[in-house]
Formats: structure tokens, sequence, C-alpha cells
């Protein structure tokens, strides 16, 4: 046993690492973890397959299924046109009503699908105010992680949180044991964003200002030298003089099967020449629809002038678009729709359109008519930045949607039945009425999440059986020795909402909560105000963009930079931890057991 605590400790300390690298998927790494603690013995086959009787990853998923058939029945599109009714003028006036929008949907459901569906709403009510998208897409995602926290279904974290805290024999959490200091908490939060989001958030060009302008987000696109063209025999900076002030930078060039990276301004272009280019929206388009050059595929079709579009989408999380190079897609073919250029946030693209592997988050910018790009949006997942007008959502069944997850909560919340009993019945319903496909079900549920969780809550198993969390428990308990409860539960808040904003909040949530546990019980108190510093402080990801998956999401569709979620995610961090320091004792008395 006594090899099996620093090697456990150190699978660990490589878990993490591997997170940060982001060479594989967390659940691809969670499970090589679970793969070496098989091998070393530490853990077992039956630990391993005892952890697919956890409650907390079941309710997920039933949870995920009616989380889409909310979004395919409209109720989430049907709020967001309400707030948009009653939105004022300026960043606060359009802020505030999408915020709270955000916040009464989310403590009902997966957050991803409010954001994912709100993105659209906000862009064109902030364009139609004469408002930057980059002053609410922001607060938008913090608003839909506020009220995550406010119900037990709200999140993810707050399932798994009160799984493993059953699992070490605490009483379940009720429907609604949060709700009340978890709404103090957003308000003062949305009170926040409100009244400094203007002045803290970037006020940057609007997507449908990057269309006329030279500014905003940079494409990676591939072009070529056609025969007959004026270009050809001129040199690169004659070339780009051609289109105007350009302000493309050529990143490779290839002639007859030959790359020459970053050619220099004198180079000689030819008939054949492929160009790789970095360069914003404008110039591409510019370069798109110039005689001098080509792009992209023979076989699209042209539109005439009448009918096709220029359109941006963001690639989402579930996308059957993801790791798969463009080639293998046959978008052209499939949609006749044409992929101009991608853009991937603050990463160097050295492949061509055809080699581009699509990762989530990457920006699209296609070309096509309105009809064909709702059907690429449709079929792989994707998220219209600019809005589309055709609308299947299934508005008349919405009123069993809304009926079936108010059914879950109310009756988990008097106890009728455990929420994973009510979950599964719900999610049956609302396959079985028609709101939403069984094709749609499956494709709902985020397999990676699920995997993840399943292999942290293995990892956690090995942890505990090796005593890891009696030992930090052991020496938080010794270093904090002089202080008072209050504060070492403010150290756990602290050290909680740090971690999440590095690595998944659902990884944290699994490895901190024994962890808080072992402190309660080690100091003698009440271990549930502990449990509840991790469920409030996990899901409290402001201040980076990749601690939460919203939080991905609007950093591409708002042109953010990593500085503008410091600039207005730190402070909120502060209050978050400020408050939560203060009610959870008053709600939660840490007194001794």
């Amino acid at each position: 046993m006594s090899w099996q605590l620093p090697f456990v400790s150190l699978l660990l300390v490589w878990v993490f690492y591997a997170f940060i690298r982001a060479r594989f998927t967390a659940d691809v790494v969670v499970m090589i973890a679970v793969a070496v603690l098989l091998l070393t013995g530490i853990l077992t086959a039956n630990d391993v397959t005892s952890v697919f009787s956890n409650n907390a990853p079941i309710t997920i998923a039933a949870l995920f299924i009616i989380s889409a058939a909310l979004e395919r029945t409209g109720c989430i599109a049907w709020l967001g046109e309400k707030m948009e009714k009653i939105a004022g003028q300026g960043p606060s006036g359009v802020m505030l009503p999408i915020m709270l929008a955000a916040l009464l949907i989310s403590p009902f459901m997966n957050n991803t699908p409010v954001v994912i569906i709100l993105i659209p709403v906000a862009i064109s009510l902030a364009n139609n105010r004469g408002v930057n998208p980059s002053k609410v897409l922001i607060p938008l995602s913090y608003a839909t992680i506020l009220g995550g926290m406010c119900t037990m279904v709200g999140t993810s974290t707050n399932i798994l949180v009160d799984g493993v805290a059953r699992n070490a024999g605490l009483a379940p959490f009720s429907m609604f044991e949060l709700t009340v200091p978890a709404l103090i908490i957003a308000a003062a939060g949305l009170l926040f964003m409100t009244v400094f989001g203007p002045r803290l958030l970037p006020d940057r060009v609007s997507l449908a200002q990057q269309m006329a302008s030279g500014n905003g987000r940079r494409y990676m696109a591939e072009i070529f030298i056609p025969e007959n063209s004026i270009l050809t025999g001129k040199s690169l900076s004659e070339a780009r003089l051609a289109n105007g002030n350009s302000i493309a930078q050529v990143i490779k060039l290839i002639r007859n099967e030959q790359e020459i990276l970053a050619p220099a301004k004198n180079y000689i272009l030819q008939t054949g020449d492929r160009l790789f280019i970095h360069t914003d929206r404008a110039d591409i388009l510019s370069l798109h629809h110039s005689h001098a050059y080509g792009t992209g595929d023979a076989t699209f079709e042209m539109l005439d002038q009448q009918n096709a579009v220029t359109m941006e989408v963001l690639v989402g999380k579930g996308s059957r678009y993801v790791a798969r190079p463009m080639r293998d897609l046959d978008i052209t073919a499939r949609y006749n729709i044409h992929v101009i250029a991608v853009h991937r946030h603050d990463a160097n693209v050295n492949t061509g359109l055809d080699d581009f592997c699509l990762e989530f988050g990457d920006v699209l910018l296609i070309e096509g008519s309105q009809e064909q790009i709702q059907r690429f949006v449709d079929n792989g997942d994707l998220i219209a930045l600019d809005s589309v007008k055709t609308d299947k959502r299934l508005y008349h069944k919405a009123p069993i949607a809304l009926a079936t997850i108010v059914g879950v909560m109310v009756l988990a919340a008097f106890g009728v039945m455990p929420i994973e009993g009510l979950a599964i019945m719900g999610a049956v319903l609302v396959i079985a009425t028609g709101c939403l496909e069984i094709e749609g079900a499956y494709k709902s549920i985020e397999w990676p999440i699920l995997m993840l969780i399943f292999g942290m809550l293995a990892i956690s198993t090995a942890m505990n059986k090796v005593g890891l969390p009696e030992l930090v428990a052991t020496n938080v308990v010794g270093i904090g020795r002089d202080l008072p409860p209050w504060a070492i539960l403010s150290l756990i808040l602290l050290i909680t909402s740090i971690m999440t904003e590095v690595f998944s909040n659902n990884a944290v949530a699994v490895l901190l909560t024994p962890v808080a546990i072992s402190i309660a019980q080690q100091l003698g108190l009440d271990p549930r105000p502990f449990v509840v510093a991790v469920m409030i402080c996990a899901s409290a990801s402001f201040a980076t963009p990749i601690g939460y998956q919203t939080n991905t999401l609007v950093y591409n569709a708002g042109n953010y930079r990593f500085q503008d979620f410091l600039s207005l995610g730190l402070p909120l961090n502060l209050i978050v931890w400020l408050l939560a320091s203060i009610l959870i004792p008053l709600f939660w008395p840490l007194v001794p057991v």
C-alpha cells in the first residue's frame, strides 16, 4: 500500500497536466488514467463497473434530453423574443434583458443550449440597438452560470457533487436547497455586470460591421492563381496592391507540390500557385469575388447575388464535423455551400482547408442560399451567428416540454421519487409525445462529458482506496489549525474557484468533494456546508474562456481576447467567493456533529 498513495498522487498530477496541454480530450485523459489504475491493481474491475451505478451521470443524461426538448419546442427562443421587446437603449439596456432571460431559463436545463439559442438573439438585439455584441455576450454566459447554481438540476456540477456526497453517506440535497443563497449571489452578479460591464467589456466591431470594414477576427483562407489571371507574373506585393490595401499575411505558397514558407514580397506568382493567407473577413470576401483569384471547389454552383448570403457559423460542442478533415465532409457537394475561410482563436493554422480538422469553437465563413445554410447548420450542430429566417421549432409542443421539466422539479422537491427516476421518466415522456425525435435524444447527450464523469468517479474511488482525501485533509487542517472554521471553508471556496478556471468543472467537483468531506470530519463539523462550497465554486468559472463550455462559445462569437474574461470575470469571482463565504455559514451552520 505504501507505493500506491504517491503513485495515485503523481497520476493525478499527470491528469491535470494533460488537461492543460489539451493534446487529448479530457474524457480520453481520464480513461487512460483509469486503464493505468486497473493495470497496476489499484482499481479492480468491480471498482470500475460500480461507478456506472452512480445516480449522477444517469440523471445528467436524462436532463440533456429534456433540455433538448425545451430547445426543440422553442421555449428558449420564445423567452428571448419577449426579452427583446422590453430591451432598452445602450449597453446596459441590452445586457439586462438578455441576462434575465438566461437567469430565468438556466435553473431548469443544461446551460449550453441556453447560450447556443440566445447568442443569435443577443447579437441581433445588440446590432438593432447600435451596441456591439462584445458588450453583451460575456454577460450572457455569466448569467447562465449564475442561474444554473440555483437548483440541483441547473448544472451537472450540482448533480455530480450531490451524487459523490450521497456515496459518502450524506443525505441527498433537495431540489431548491441552494436556491435562496444562489439567487442572492446571482442578483449581486447581475447588478455588478449591469453597472460595470459596459465599462470593463471591450467595444469591438460587431459581426455585421466586420463584413464592410477591415477590422475584426482574422481568418485562414486558401486561394489559387487561375489561368489567365492578371496577377500571373506579378510579385506578391504587386498582387496585394491589385486588390486594394490588402492586409493579408501570406503564410505559405505551394507550387508544383513544393511548399515555400513565408515567401518574400518580391516572389513572382505563377498560374496554379496556391497561397495560404491570414486576413480579415472583408479582405477575404474581396478576394473571393475577385476574378484575379480563385477560392475553394470548382464544383460550387455560383448563386446569383440576390440569393447568395455570406454568414458566420460556430462549430458546436457535439458537432458531427469536429475532428474530421474538411475534405471528408464534402460540404460543397452535399449542401452547395462554399466554405470561404475558417477562424480559430489565437491559433496559427498552417494547413490547407482540405486538411483542416475542425474543433469546437471554430468559426466558418460560408456562402450559399439561406435554405442551404439552414440545412447545413441543422445537420451539423452548428450555431449561426447571423440570423437565419427559417424556423423548424415545434412551438405547439412547448406546453408538454415545460410541464415535464416543472413536474420533474416539483415532484423531486416533494420527495415523491429520487431525481434520477423522475428525470428518466421525463426524458421518456418528451420523446413519446413527439417533443424530440429519438435520434435527437441520442444526439443531445454529451457523451464525452458522461465518460469524463464516469472516469473521474473511478479515479475518486482510487483516491479513497489509498487514503488521499484524508491525507490532504490532515495537511489542510494542520496548516489551518489556528484558523476558525469559516476561514477554512472560505479557503476551500477559493481553491475550488481557482481550479475550476483551469480544469473541467466536473473533474474539480469529483476530486474536491471527498477532500471537503474529510476536512469537515477531521474538524468534527457537519460536512454539508463544505460540500456546498465545492458545489457553488466548481461552477463559478468566470475568469477564463476555457473553464466552462458557455465561456468558450461566446469567446469566439464575440471576438473576445483572453484578458476580456479577466477584466469582468475576476471581480465577479471575488464577489461570488466573498458572498459564498458569508452566506454558506448562515444557511448551513458550521456546527459540531
